[in-house]
C-alpha cells in the first residue's frame, strides 16, 4: 500500500534532510520524489503546482501540504506520536517548552551563521567564486558564540533539551554535517568537549546515516 506521505526535494537540501531524518526516526513510511532544485523549469509539473517558485521542499501528508522543515517535523512528531522515537516532541508541557526553546535557538542563532559559512566555504568555490571574507569572519564569531552556549548547556544534560534526543538536536544535523564535512569547520565542534560528544552521538544515529547515504549516492534526479 502506497504511503500518503510525499516529500518533494533533494536529500542534499538541508530542509529536506531535516524532514527525512524525522521520518526515519519516527519509522513513518514515505515516498521521496527527488527534485533537482537547480534545474529550474525542468521540474515536474505536479511539483510546480505545489511550489510555483520552486522552493527546496514540499511535504504532502494526505491533503495537508507544508513547506517549512521545522513545522513539518512538528507535524510528523505530533501526528505519528505512537510511532518510532516517541521522545522527539513529548506531550509534557515543560519538556515541550524546553525543546521549543532550543529549536528557536537553532533556527535563529545556529542556522544563519552556519548557512552563511557553508555557502561561502563550500558552495562559492564550486561556482568559481571567492568567499566573502567579512561575512565568513562575522559568521564564525556568531557561530562560536552559540556553540559556547551549547557547551555550557551540555554540561547540565546529555542533549540540548534534556537527557533524551529530541527535535532540538535533530534540527542541527543538516548544517552541522556540512560544517564538519564540507566547510572545514570540524574544529568548532572538536574544540568544545561537550559539544563534540553531543555531535558524535547525534550524527552517528542510524536514521541520520540513512540520510547521509541518500545524499552521497542519489539516483538520477528529475
Amino acid at each position: 500500500m502506497a504511503s500518503n506521505i510525499k516529500v518533494f526535494g533533494s536529500p542534499t537540501s538541508a530542509e529536506v534532510a531535516r524532514v527525512l531524518m524525522c521520518l526515519f526516526e519516527k519509522d513513518v513510511e514515505f515516498q521521496l520524489i527527488r527534485i533537482d532544485t537547480y534545474k529550474g523549469t525542468k521540474r515536474i509539473p505536479d511539483y510546480l503546482k505545489l511550489q510555483p517558485q520552486g522552493q527546496a521542499l514540499t511535504f504532502e501528508d494526505g491533503r495537508k501540504t507544508l513547506v517549512e522543515s521545522r513545522e513539518i517535523c512538528r507535524h510528523i512528531a505530533e501526528k505519528y506520536v505512537d510511532r518510532g522515537n516517541k521522545d522527539l516532541l513529548p506531550a509534557g508541557t515543560l519538556e515541550r517548552a524546553s525543546i521549543e526553546q532550543w529549536l528557536q535557538t537553532e533556527e535563529c542563532s545556529f542556522d544563519p551563521p552556519s548557512s552563511a559559512l557553508i555557502f561561502n566555504l563550500a558552495f562559492r568555490p564550486m561556482l568559481g567564486e571567492d568567499p566573502d571574507e567579512k561575512e565568513v569572519a562575522e559568521s564564525e564569531k556568531k557561530l562560536k558564540t552559540v556553540l559556547n552556549i551549547y557547551e555550557r548547556r551540555l554540561q547540565e544534560s546529555e542533549y540540548l533539551a534534556g537527557d533524551k534526543f529530541s527535535l532540538a538536536d535533530l534540527s542541527h544535523l543538516p548544517n552541522g554535517h556540512r560544517l564538519v564535512n564540507n566547510a572545514g569547520r570540524r574544529s568548532f565542534f572538536e574544540s568544545r568537549p561537550k559539544v563534540n560528544q553531543w555531535w558524535q552521538k547525534i550524527s552517528s544515529r542510524p536514521a541520520w546515516q540513512k540520510v547521509v547515504e541518500m545524499q552521497v549516492s542519489p539516483p538520477q534526479m528529475i
